[in-house]
């Protein structure tokens, strides 16, 4: 079925929310495993990116986001955002839900990702690649350590990767000298890493330069078929969500910035042309 860009008056979508365009990787491989379903996008792109802001700042604007999923008729959102899974998920799940919507649920994309990622690993060693807000939130060595407690974490702030990603850079030359940085800087942390997490949904555009500098054996792993098939898992369990959920097939994508710069950028994330709307956030609450 083609894209609808019109608003799903009558329909119930999941809602798949990033900072700006790198949650399409997420929403390519959910719409992929589960094509049924309609979704909603939101990449809040006029105030992107979120990597570098406080916990505090994320917070507030990732609820703001969720509250606007919310008014459009989503019962569930997947925050398909390291950034804001790290620094605002917890709280709007433990303290914003039961007050504003008790019966709608907020999804990440860290706690699928952590509780399958010491599969990988036959050296219980492994690297998280990521932005500095990730990082700084010692999100994932928290997480994997409740699911594989002896597996060794190391991690590495990439923060050139999302601007070369997002200026149409990642494939030229000047990608290469900060990919090598990067994984020569975590590899000399963590010798014996066997596999390295792409903890960032910019980085799976860097995947195949990524994939040339890193020694011969070491996995790579990116989270969109991870956070896919946990999605799937999660309908599956819970059908009291699941049935809220439309299934016309349909998406609808929306942007905080200028839809016609965000649509050229997002055909890339997305794998296939898309046509964005305009929400201004503060007009729309």
């Amino acid at each position: 079925m083609g894209l609808i860009f019109v608003y799903m008056q009558q329909a119930n979508p999941i809602g798949v929310f990033d900072s700006g365009y790198g949650g399409l990787t997420v929403l390519r491989e959910i719409v992929r495993q589960l094509p049924e379903y309609d979704y909603l996008y939101l990449g809040d792109n006029a105030r992107a990116p979120y990597g570098n802001r406080s916990f505090d700042t994320v917070y507030h604007y990732t609820l703001q986001c969720v509250e606007w999923f919310f008014a459009q008729g989503c019962s569930l959102v997947i925050l398909a955002c390291n950034t804001a899974s790290a620094k605002a998920l917890r709280t709007i799940q433990q303290n914003d839900l039961p007050k504003i919507a008790p019966g709608k649920r907020v999804l990440g994309v860290i706690r699928p990702t952590t509780e399958i990622i010491g599969q990988f690993s036959e050296t219980q060693s492994i690297g998280i690649l990521a932005t500095n807000g990730t990082v700084a939130s010692n999100s994932y060595p928290v997480e994997i350590a409740k699911f594989f407690p002896q597996l060794r974490v190391y991690q590495q702030a990439c923060p050139m990767w999302v601007p070369l990603v997002e200026n149409n850079e990642h494939l030229g030359h000047g990608a290469d000298f900060f990919v090598k940085k990067n994984l020569r800087e975590i590899l000399e942390k963590g010798k014996d890493i066997d596999t390295m997490l792409l903890a960032c949904t910019h980085y799976p555009l860097l995947k195949d330069k990524i994939a040339e500098y890193l020694p011969v054996g070491v996995k790579l792993v990116s989270q969109g078929e991870i956070v896919a098939s946990s999605l799937a898992d999660y309908l599956h369990r819970h059908p009291e969500i699941e049935s809220l959920c439309s299934k016309n097939g349909q998406r609808v994508f929306y942007t905080t910035d200028a839809p016609e710069d965000f649509d050229n950028h997002a055909t890339i994330f997305f794998g296939e042309p898309v046509k964005s709307k305009h929400m201004d956030l503060d007009a729309s609450l």
